[in-house]
């Protein structure tokens, strides 16, 4: 054992903890298992999260949190962003953490890491940036093809913390699923679509996801398609509203966070790729339908679903883990997954379902 962690404050029984996992989406909802399974086994800790702002909404008054640090990357070289940095670290060091775990391990979060001066400081091994110095622990990873969820999990075993078990990942807000049926009558059985991603070339073509909407409504009238996503994606949605007109809802910038996460919950099951809503559905255990290239499905994909992902591996670049496609047919590896296949993966999902009077869904 790392003589680190033979210091008190790893065998204390109620710790409290800082976790910088600032960004993004799909990173902070692979982290939150650390949060869950530390509460589970020490119900008296007292856990903190340094979080960007844009995700506030996914852990404000979230039940396991203390409080949380908002970081913004916007204006970060600002005389006011400064100040209140400055201000931040203050509190933090009052706070005095007995741990302070750094699941981002990039410059930023370590300096952080770093300043909040912890008893015990603990980062990943992939640190880049030079992050790595501000460790005191550093936690590998087991194996190239470990899932990200398991490994940050990794570091609650090196601090003595049992990290098996059942927990909650994203529990339901009563108040917030309500709204959603309330603001757009989601009744019905619906299929969620997540065309957009961050990187272009982790997008099924939008053609292929109206092809799939097309396909799918033909055998089933009666179903209904709920498309996710920012406002950037606003090009998408309106593509697959022209698929099934009446039948799909374009959600392209009109749900708050954790509107999108309770859609995600009432949907039967969600076509997506690699990105943040996928890692949301694995979350609160809505099955997907996963459209992976470029990246990593058993590094990254959705945990406990990678029998839901759909990919080539008829191509030896595949993966690449490259945002920029240098194959000679571009898009070959999403291009190539056909709309028949991810139909059919879908109707798996839907064996169970009818629809009864007025349109509401029953299960057989």
């Amino acid at each position: 054992m790392n003589p680190a962690l033979s210091r008190p404050s790893s065998v204390h029984a109620c710790p409290r903890v800082l976790i910088l996992k600032p960004s993004s989406l799909g990173d902070v909802v692979q982290a939150l298992p650390v949060l869950r399974l530390l509460k589970r086994a020490r119900p008296g800790s007292e856990v903190y999260w340094w979080l960007n702002d844009s995700l506030a909404p996914l852990l404000e008054g979230d039940p396991d949190l203390a409080g949380i640090f908002w970081f913004s990357r916007r204006g970060w070289g600002s005389v006011a962003r400064w100040r209140e940095l400055i201000r931040q670290v203050r509190q933090m060091r009052r706070l005095t953490f007995d741990w302070v775990i750094d699941l981002q391990s990039l410059a930023r979060s370590g300096w952080i890491a770093w300043l909040a001066n912890g008893k015990l400081t603990v980062g990943l091994d992939d640190a880049r940036e030079g992050a790595r110095g501000f460790y005191d622990v550093v936690v590998s990873r087991p194996d190239y093809h470990t899932h990200a969820v398991d490994w940050y999990l990794a570091v609650l075993t090196a601090l003595g913390v049992p990290a098996q078990g059942d927990f909650e990942w994203l529990p339901e807000r009563p108040a917030v699923a309500a709204a959603v049926r309330s603001k757009w009558g989601a009744t019905g059985v619906w299929v969620g679509l997540q065309p957009g991603a961050r990187w272009s070339n982790k997008r099924w073509p939008v053609e292929s996801y109206a092809g799939l909407v097309r396909l799918l409504h033909r055998g089933r009238p009666w179903l209904k398609y709920a498309v996710l996503g920012s406002r950037e994606d606003g090009e998408l949605g309106r593509v697959l509203a022209e698929a099934a007109p009446g039948a799909v809802a374009d959600l392209t910038g009109r749900t708050t966070l954790p509107e999108m996460v309770e859609w995600v919950r009432r949907c039967e099951v969600l076509v997506t790729n690699d990105t943040g809503p996928m890692h949301v559905a694995a979350a609160v255990k809505c099955p997907v339908v996963a459209l992976f290239g470029p990246t990593e499905p058993q590094r990254t994909g959705p945990y406990r679903q990678l029998d839901g992902v759909l990919r080539r591996s008829d191509l030896a670049c595949t993966p690449c883990m490259s945002d920029r496609c240098h194959h000679a047919i571009p898009l070959d590896c999403l291009r190539g997954i056909a709309v028949e296949t991810v139909a059919a993966r879908v109707e798996r999902h839907l064996t169970r379902c009818a629809v009864g009077p007025g349109g509401s869904p029953t299960r057989n």
